[in-house]
């Protein structure tokens, strides 16, 4: 393996440590930003070096149909394609199998391309193929990621042929590198599937673990559970996978789900949440979120948050980056952008650090009494 886990202080079941890579390495508990199609929506890669961001998130579904994995490859992959130095991890095109409505067989996926309705076939084998071109350095095998609620049947079909794909996916992965078209850095995580129901995860667990990866993501969670359902299923999770394996929860972002989440083992997160919120005027704070929108700010003189210390609350009033968004100004999304991904990174910080301290339960508390 060429990834390796250090786990440097643990609060309960929260972990605090570091993942090293064949490029470098990060520390956990980290976010990762979601640059679907190579980039993070209105920002650049020195935009994502100045906030500290160590791992962006890239899509593997949206880029090989545009502009094809063939081109990126060419280009260099994806790291110089972006002008990113730092990680790249690529999700496998699982989530659209959820988001999309294929259909969806044993062998693979059979779906339409969003940009000019195409049809399109994707396996685990393709997907290993896509992603080793793409050039990422940690990879999602293909995975049935069910909706909520789903029915027992349907939460025992996503399991079952997760892990059959998990299995041929792992088998691609290592011929890809034994034959040099994968990089030789690349990683692989599994993928736990299950829905809400604990017994489901333990099983699709159990078998992902047997196969051996690289790390574990823990997918069909935040597909609009309730929370009081998400969490003993992550807990039945977390609780079975190797300690000295990465843990990935997929698609959590929001404050509470984040620090939730971290309580229970979890290393690794990405979501929309922040930059999405960011471009329709959504800021998170200290004190919880608000509409930037609002004739309140127009002429409010302030920052957007006064308790956070980034380049934008220091520079730019409320009514300023209101206007900008009020007007379609581009760099309103962007600065406010920046600021929503700096506060979530310091939130991030802040539970390492808490791990560090034995104070995670604090934080926790101070985080529900504002966003839970």
């Amino acid at each position: 393996m060429t990834l390796r886990m250090t786990v440097e202080a643990t609060d309960g079941a929260a972990r605090a440590g570091t993942i090293v890579t064949g490029r470098s390495s990060f520390e956990t508990p980290a976010f990762m930003p979601v640059g679907t199609r190579g980039a993070v929506r209105t920002l650049a890669a020195p935009d994502l070096e100045a906030l500290g961001a160590s791992v962006v998130l890239a899509n593997t579904y949206h880029l090989m149909l545009r502009p094809g994995a063939t081109i990126v490859e060419q280009l260099g992959g994806l790291h110089r394609f972006m002008g990113w130095d730092g990680h790249v991890l690529t999700d496998s095109g699982g989530y659209q199998v959820f988001s999309l409505d294929p259909k969806v067989d044993d062998d693979g996926v059979t779906f339409r391309s969003t940009y000019d309705g195409s049809t399109h076939r994707l396996t685990p084998e393709d997907a290993v193929a896509v992603q080793a071109a793409l050039g990422a350095d940690i990879t999602m095998v293909l995975d049935v990621c069910p909706p909520w609620p789903a029915s027992d049947t349907e939460l025992r079909t996503a399991v079952r042929r997760t892990a059959a794909w998990a299995q041929r996916a792992r088998v691609a992965h290592g011929q890809a590198r034994v034959s040099g078209r994968a990089p030789a850095g690349q990683v692989q995580f599994g993928i736990v599937q299950g829905g809400i129901d604990p017994r489901l995860r333990v099983e699709s667990a159990t078998a992902t673990i047997a196969i051996g990866f690289d790390g574990y993501g823990i997918g069909g969670l935040s597909v609009g559970e309730p929370r009081d359902l998400m969490l003993p299923a992550l807990a039945a999770t977390t609780a079975l996978l190797p300690a000295d394996r990465p843990r990935y929860l997929m698609g959590v972002g929001d404050p509470m789900g984040l620090i939730e989440a971290i309580a229970l083992g979890v290393d690794l997160f990405d979501c929309v949440l922040p930059t999405r919120f960011a471009r329709h005027g959504t800021i998170l704070t200290a004190a919880g979120r608000y509409n930037l929108k609002a004739a309140v700010n127009a002429t409010d003189d302030g920052p957007l948050d006064a308790a956070c210390p980034c380049p934008v609350c220091a520079r730019w009033s409320r009514g300023y980056l209101r206007h900008l968004l009020m007007v379609s100004e581009p760099t309103g999304a962007r600065l406010v952008t920046l600021h929503n991904l700096a506060w979530t990174f310091a939130l991030v910080q802040s539970a390492r650090q808490a791990i560090r301290t034995g104070a995670l339960a604090a934080l926790r508390s101070d985080i529900a009494a504002v966003w839970g």
